[in-house]
């Protein structure tokens, strides 16, 4: 992060403009107002400098310090076996591209480029009141051209940890490693309501089948790695009494058949395969076992709830997002999204119940409320009627399921008029993301036709 951010300020300085790191690590350049438009309403232009870097298992890449590999396939452009980055790079990309055009007509400018918005949105939360100037943010965060978002979910991180005694298996027992692999994964919060497969929830099925099928025990689990992401992998090892292990393969062949015919055509492809290891020194105890794997049967994730006044918006989710069971400890990490705070809460609790009962610690962190919105906006009016002039339809007006940072902002600088947009995204947050070419120009045309038709003060 720090290449990152000393990469934005030597950019921002070498245009001769004011450039400043606040004090949790916040880009902040400023660029006055063009000649005749310095009584324009000043306008941030908000992105975050971080990505979530996910990769397939079988893609050698290492995130600090190899390029993205990116290709063109049609009007996409995607990356080979990761996320392209595209996540909020357009978006700072956007507003690097304005900075640098003396060409173009506007009032005031501040560029805010946050820091760490995929691991909780420390940036936004640790912005001080005074920090910024403006009046209006635009949030160059959303994946959808032609969509303005005037709200978005808020969330919060639940953690439950047990820690357990090992015992020792049997000698004579064997070990199988458990890979379920190919599914897309996904945006946690774009992507919830399109019935993707959890990683987590399907090994636990599957791990739980097993566990009464054969004679088996659990020796770790694991799945997931950031809370954000739905996640596309993971893998359990159990040990096996060899003599139990009859029909074992043929088992595992018609569980993966009986996935992708359950998921068609939502997912395709869909892998499980058997891997002989080393017989582990420790596995899990036979309750513990049998309590963590159920707890992660029933424990809610996917859509909670759509809200009632719009039906097609997803108001309450979680996701299953990370499951490390082993050396002791077992950990399940959970992001919860949710855009009215009393559903949020009952989520919490919900989960917090179901968890305790498997005897585990749950802990609540990083919470933040969502954007409410504003229908009576005047930068939603002005943007609504410039867009129907420059592309002859009206933008569709949206509250997204996202964790957008416009809440956590507009609450630390009350009065804020805000709207978020951006080009069309999909999948990010897994390697299957990609950029849809055509709507990155359209994308930009409209900021700049937005920042040259600002309101007056």
């Amino acid at each position: 992060m720090e290449k990152i951010t000393k990469f934005l300020i030597d950019f921002g300085k070498g245009l001769g403009l004011e450039s400043f790191v606040d004090e949790v690590g916040n880009v902040i350049i400023r660029k006055p107002a063009t000649p005749g438009m310095e009584n324009r309403k000043g306008i941030i232009l908000q992105a975050h400098m971080d990505m979530v870097p996910q990769k397939n298992n079988d893609t050698i890449h290492d995130f600090t310090t190899d390029p993205i590999e990116t290709y063109v396939e049609g009007d996409w452009v995607k990356a080979k076996g990761t996320t392209l980055g595209a996540d909020n790079g357009l978006g700072v990309a956007a507003i690097m591209a304005v900075l640098e055009d003396n060409n173009l007509k506007h009032g005031p400018l501040e560029a805010l480029i946050t820091k760490d918005e995929e691991t909780g949105m420390y940036g936004a939360f640790g912005l001080k009141p005074g920090t910024m100037q403006g009046e209006i943010l635009l949030n160059l965060d959303s994946e959808d051209e032609g969509e303005l978002y005037i709200g978005c979910a808020g969330g919060l991180d639940i953690t439950a940890t047990l820690e357990y005694k090992e015992e020792t298996p049997m000698a004579d027992f064997v070990a199988r490693k458990i890979t379920l692999k190919g599914l897309r994964g996904g945006h946690s919060g774009l992507e919830i309501s399109e019935g993707r497969g959890n990683a987590n929830k399907l090994l636990a099925r599957i791990v739980h089948d097993l566990l009464i099928e054969f004679d088996s025990q659990l020796a770790s689990f694991e799945g997931g790695n950031m809370r954000n992401a739905i996640p596309r992998e993971a893998h359990a090892v159990l040990v096996f009494n060899l003599e139990d292990m009859d029909g074992l393969e043929d088992y595992m062949k018609e569980y993966e058949a009986q996935l992708n015919d359950e998921y068609a055509p939502i997912e395709s492809g869909i892998t499980l395969s058997i891997e002989e290891v080393t017989l582990p020194t420790a596995v899990v105890p036979s309750e513990i076992q049998d309590n963590m794997i159920n707890v992660l049967m029933a424990c809610q994730n996917g859509v909670m709830r759509m809200i009632p006044t719009v039906p097609d918006t997803v108001e309450t989710s979680s996701n299953l997002a990370i499951v490390i069971i082993a050396d002791g400890k077992a950990e399940v990490r959970i992001l919860a999204r949710s855009s009215c705070d009393t559903m949020k809460d009952f989520l919490a609790d919900s989960l917090t119940a179901c968890f305790a009962m498997a005897g585990m610690k749950v802990e609540l962190s990083g919470g933040y409320s969502g954007w409410q919105p504003n229908v009576d906006s005047p930068i939603l009016h002005a943007m609504k009627l410039s867009y129907k002039q420059q592309f002859g339809v009206e933008p569709a007006v949206k509250v997204i399921h996202a964790g957008l940072e416009c809440g956590i902002i507009g609450a630390n600088c009350p009065g804020l008029d805000m709207i978020s947009f951006g080009p069309t995204l999909r999948s990010p947050h897994s390697p299957d993301e990609r950029a849809l070419i055509p709507t990155v120009s359209k994308f930009y045309d409209f900021l700049v036709a937005t920042l040259e038709q600002t309101p007056e003060k």
